[in-house]
């Protein structure tokens, strides 16, 4: 028996014993998993691509790996909500400033944008993405802006240290096979076999160790700079759609685990948000004399989410309520602040 696209894509680029926990793991539409062809759909491309970005982030965050390990025992599955991470509108080098970086492979995937969220507090834009095939059952990207013009000199030349020397790691194979995913909507299996890990590795840390100095100074006064200072591009987190925000909450911290304390809930009350506080990692910095010293620092974290639907009385009546909150995003934004 021929098997789905999405499975081969899978096993080609994490092999046949992870594809297979990973499928077990993750909520997938039937939709994702009929087609036996040899050209890979758009929307099987962005799934593949969001499938081993959620494996990486469950290798970085052990606390949402123990709580999927939950899942599995007690027979569930995850509803892959949506992925977030930070860019820097500022001179990055080689990397194309702030989200373009990103647009420019979301867009050939199928993503469409489908809200922009000023998070003045912070000093950033947020805007998401949805995948204009499948927008409720493929993941949604929220990517944010930092803006340094709204901070001090000083950080402003801290940023452009940390950040002007970044490389570009979307070569010219991966820029080619886009451009003919954007043109066609489908690549050849060979193709996208080769451009899903090429992708993955553009959601990564893109410039070298910062100087630990640099490092302070940013923590002073943005945690979600000093954050990307060491941690880049790389998922800040993953979001788990549930039926009962606030029952998982519950059920988490009775087990001892680190959760918010409280649930964010958006204006329209509709949506409802909660993590885990991001997990500890270790890395590297610069020191006064030029040598590597080694920190403690936030990682990255797992994230709940509950989406009700829009009333029949509003425009989009009927359909699941994919917007957030500027209020909420911030709000979670905080547990990147401290571990």
């Amino acid at each position: 028996m021929t098997k789905p696209n999405l499975q081969r894509l899978l096993e080609t680029v994490c092999g046949e014993t992870q594809a297979a926990e990973l499928l077990q793991l993750m909520n997938v539409s039937p939709q994702l998993l009929s087609s036996t062809s040899e050209q890979a759909s758009r929307a099987e491309v962005a799934q593949a691509l969001n499938m081993v970005l959620f494996a990486g982030i469950l290798e970085r965050v052990p606390t949402g790996m123990a709580y999927t390990r939950d899942v599995i025992q007690a027979g569930g599955q995850v509803v892959f909500d949506h992925g977030a991470l930070r860019t820097v509108k500022w001179d990055c080098g080689n990397l194309p400033a702030g989200e373009i970086a990103f647009t420019r492979i979301l867009a050939p995937l199928g993503y469409r944008l489908n809200g922009t969220y000023p998070l003045d507090r912070i000093g950033m834009t947020g805007r998401s993405y949805a995948h204009a095939d499948l927008p409720d059952d493929i993941a949604q990207y929220f990517l944010s802006e930092l803006h340094p013009e709204r901070f001090s000199a000083g950080f402003q030349a801290a940023v452009s240290r940390v950040v002007s020397r970044s490389d570009d790691p979307l070569g010219d194979d991966a820029v080619a096979q886009l451009a003919l995913l954007e043109r066609d909507a489908s690549l050849p299996m060979a193709d996208a076999a080769r451009l899903v890990p090429q992708l993955a590795a553009c959601f990564a840390r893109q410039h070298a160790e910062p100087a630990l100095a640099d490092y302070e100074l940013l923590l002073k006064e943005s945690a979600e700079m000093a954050w990307i200072s060491t941690e880049g591009n790389a998922f800040n987190h993953a979001t788990d759609r549930v039926a009962d925000v606030r029952a998982v909450a519950d059920a988490q911290r009775s087990l001892g685990r680190p959760i918010k304390d409280s649930v964010e809930v958006s204006r329209s009350g509709r949506v409802l948000q909660t993590a885990f506080k991001a997990d500890p990692v270790e890395r590297g910095f610069v020191g006064a004399d030029g040598a590597v010293v080694r920190r403690s620092v936030p990682g990255s974290f797992y994230e709940f989410i509950t989406r009700d639907f829009v009333p029949a009385t509003e425009a989009a009546g009927g359909t699941l309520d994919l917007s957030f909150d500027a209020g909420n995003a911030q709000g979670i934004f905080k547990m990147t602040a401290a571990c």
